[in-house]
């Protein structure tokens, strides 16, 4: 057995935190890139594309997470397609997230009074300028609490990379905990970093929601 103090396993999930963080960003911001992607279409006055959108977000809202990075993980290679425990986070978050923030923004879309879409159309502008200019702005205003709280979902989520081998925060808390069996102390910090991440988000969209129930 290792000794480490309780200084040593802070210092060291402290730093692991910062791979959490990044790879919570990056799936995030991914997500709401494919996310705007897939809300398009799921709006769109052609079924088509409303078709596909529906049966992405139900494929990656009906299936649990951790079996969509495995088949990022561990399938891709069968097919040919060389990935590191890295991008296959990424990707496979990235998705995750995407199909739950198109729906929540969709919410929000469909929350915006008609009486907008008429506006925007009798300016003569373009579908894809109405959303933009004028639609889009106000899903988004309508819906930044559950998309906050999505974020908070988010962060949690990543501990399932370390499935994948990707030295997160939990990686780093099982790596610490078979060398020093303290179970308690270690998956303890662990749990008190999660929520220091995940408690002020917390706050702030129950704000967010406070804010917009009073207009």
């Amino acid at each position: 057995m290792i000794e480490f103090t309780f200084w040593d396993i802070l210092r060291n999930l402290v730093f692991a935190t910062r791979w959490t963080l990044l790879l919570s960003l990056a799936a995030f911001a991914g997500g709401a890139i494919v996310g705007l992607a897939i809300l398009s279409a799921r709006i769109s006055k052609m079924r088509w594309p409303r078709s596909l959108a529906s049966g992405y977000i139900a494929l990656f809202q009906g299936t649990p997470l951790l079996m969509q990075l495995f088949l990022m993980f561990f399938g891709l290679p069968m097919l040919g397609f060389r990935i590191e425990s890295w991008t296959a986070a990424v990707c496979g978050l990235t998705f995750y997230a995407s199909a739950y923030l198109a729906e929540i923004w969709r919410s929000g879309v469909e929350a915006v009074p008609r009486g907008q879409w008429d506006a925007a159309a009798s300016l003569g502008l373009h579908r894809l300028l109405e959303l933009r200019l004028v639609i889009l702005p106000q899903a988004f205003r309508i819906t930044r609490a559950p998309t906050v709280g999505f974020l908070v979902q988010l962060i949690k989520s990543t501990a399932l990379a370390s499935i994948l081998g990707f030295e997160e925060l939990l990686k780093t808390a099982n790596a610490i905990n078979n060398a020093t069996f303290e179970p308690f102390k270690v998956y303890g910090l662990v749990a008190v970093i999660f929520f220091a991440l995940c408690y002020p988000l917390t706050q702030y969209a129950r704000t967010l929601e406070k804010k917009a129930a009073f207009g």
